[in-house]
């Protein structure tokens, strides 16, 4: 899917990486340049999008079959692309996404096993074929994650699937060094152990370097 002039950004990790902390902070920058931006999630970012995420993630949906999580996620962002992502790309803005495919081609295709052409292919229909211009990856052990998790929420508040084991998340993150590897052009991989400042200060100069940003 082609647009005309803004630029794509995502955040991605293990859930407890501390995205929505760096997201945000790269927002705050742009909106203190005075760049145009829109910061958005997924699954999520409308109001279908948002409610198909309530669907794949309450922890009570435990019956959920591997196939029916795929489907979804694919359904939420295809809405999130068409109704949001593109229309803000078309009109100039810098659009900061939390997680976007690579983490289907982690959590579905790493973690539950799922074929990953077959991840692949259902993602490139759900998109019409759009890609980040640039991605963070934000990397810390599952189990360090999991620490963070508990004490900021507690073991009740964990979604569906947060609270899957540690093995499917030493899998997701397998995934998500395999994409680093086979797209080092595109993603950016810090290492999440760090201080926030310190993964910040990576990341903006990062940006900077690759959009000539000051």
């Amino acid at each position: 899917m082609q647009y005309s002039r803004g630029q794509f950004i995502t955040f991605e990790g293990p859930d407890g990486a501390g995205k929505t902390t760096q997201i945000e902070k790269l927002a705050a920058y742009l909106k203190s340049k005075n760049h145009p931006y829109l910061l958005t999630r997924e699954p999520g970012g409308t109001r279908i999008s948002d409610a198909i995420r309530t669907l794949i993630l309450h922890p009570e949906h435990t019956e959920m079959i591997n196939e029916t999580e795929v489907l979804l996620y694919a359904a939420s962002r295809a809405q999130h692309v068409k109704e949001k992502i593109i229309p803000a790309l078309n009109e100039g803005l810098i659009v900061l996404c939390d997680r976007f495919v690579d983490a289907s081609v982690a959590y579905q295709g790493y973690g539950l096993g799922i074929d990953l052409k077959k991840i692949t292919m259902i993602n490139k229909f759900a998109t019409g074929g759009l890609e980040p211009d640039r991605s963070y990856f934000i990397d810390i052990s599952p189990q360090f994650a999991r620490k963070r998790l508990l004490q900021r929420n507690g073991h009740e508040a964990l979604d569906r699937i947060e609270q899957k084991n540690i093995q499917y998340h030493e899998k997701v993150r397998k995934g998500f060094l395999q994409l680093y590897e086979r797209h080092r052009d595109r993603v950016c991989l810090i290492d999440g152990h760090q201080s926030v400042d310190q993964i910040f200060d990576t990341i903006i100069r990062d940006f900077q370097a690759v959009f000539h940003s000051e």
